[in-house]
């Protein structure tokens, strides 16, 4: 077979069903009826047909599921899902919302499998269905979540988590604004010896390269404190003379247009009111409170520094709302459309 990047006028995107137990079956099978979608991308899903043939009994759809062995065979449209076959059929019996080896196997099994494809240049950007953190490690695979595990199978060191939210009401500038994360997925008490000059600086490079593509000129950017008030000189704390702002420095001799530290509190509004592109958080709750807070469900994840495009939806498993269907995909919509414009500005 060739498998050759074939010239294609819209972007190919496979969609990973991330934990069967939780809400991904339900908001991939809830987003694809969105015309919208097919007139920019050509979709296709990794994982079992069976679980998303339930999800469509589930919303009372009308969608056919056709499984297919190879991404090439995938012919998407509004009423039907091609499913790239991959995983064990011992998810079929899952309990909505367990946390469970097999459903932690199933979303390993896809995302490796998309990882795959996209490095081969037979998928043009990868979007992800939620999975769950403890099941995936009950499967074995002792990864903090997507984007760790996405940066080892892409072979890259540097990677990063933005949060992205498109403009419209909630934020007013042309470019929307996105999050940038120096630390991610750790205890609290663990940021401040993960927190150094060289981390806040690379993730200052990785927020400008993203958001100069999504805005197409130089973005502006911003990086929080750490402390309330910025330490207040020091008050509440040194971090911000003596390592963040340094930081911040050395960014801007880089070239990069960015400020700071700035208290987070007001930083975010002014963000949100469009005085800067893009934000540079220390910690995963500075950054993912204040995005959400704008908007739970036009938030979208894009996974930073990897030589492939992937994005999420921006919230996870929902145990507690999983096979109910009542599941909102409007953030399973969001991701795909900003999966297809960064795939598209690639073609």
């Amino acid at each position: 077979m060739n498998t050759s990047k074939p010239s294609r006028t819209r972007p190919r995107i496979i969609i990973t069903q991330g934990d069967p137990a939780g809400v991904g079956p339900e908001v991939i099978v809830g987003a694809w009826s969105n015309p919208r979608l097919h007139e920019r991308a050509d979709l296709l899903v990794a994982g079992r047909p069976e679980v998303l043939r339930s999800a469509v009994r589930l919303l009372g759809g009308n969608l056919e599921v056709e499984p297919i062995s190879e991404p090439e065979q995938a012919v998407s449209a509004p009423d039907r899902i091609p499913c790239l076959v991959c995983g064990s059929d011992n998810v079929l019996d899952l309990s909505p919302g367990a946390v469970d080896a097999r459903g932690g196997q199933a979303a390993y099994d896809a995302l490796v499998k998309a990882a795959e494809l996209a490095l081969a240049k037979r998928v043009d950007a990868i979007t992800t269905a939620p999975l769950s953190k403890m099941a995936l490690w009950k499967a074995g695979h002792h990864y903090p979540g997507h984007t760790e595990l996405l940066g080892e199978l892409c072979g890259v060191d540097e990677v990063a988590m933005m949060l992205y939210l498109p403009p419209g009401d909630a934020v007013r500038g042309a470019a929307g604004l996105g999050v940038v994360h120096v630390t991610l997925h750790m205890a609290l008490r663990d940021v401040f010896k993960h927190l150094t000059a060289d981390e806040i600086i690379a993730k200052c490079r990785l927020a400008d390269s993203v958001m100069r593509r999504l805005k197409g000129d130089a973005p502006r950017l911003a990086a929080c404190a750490l402390n309330p008030h910025a330490g207040e000189e020091g008050l509440f704390g040194d971090e911000e003379k003596e390592l963040i702002r340094p930081a911040v420095e050395l960014a801007r001799k880089e070239g990069l247009n960015i400020e700071g530290p700035l208290p987070t509190d007001t930083l975010m509004v002014r963000a949100a009111d469009g005085e800067f592109d893009g934000v540079v958080a220390m910690y995963h709750d500075q950054g993912h409170i204040a995005l959400k807070l704008l908007g739970m469900h036009r938030a979208v994840n894009v996974t930073l520094g990897l030589p492939i495009i992937r994005t999420s939806v921006a919230h996870g498993t929902a145990s507690d709302r999983a096979w109910q269907g009542v599941a909102d995909h409007g953030g399973m919509i969001a991701a795909l459309t900003v999966a297809a414009d960064l795939a598209a500005g690639e073609k």
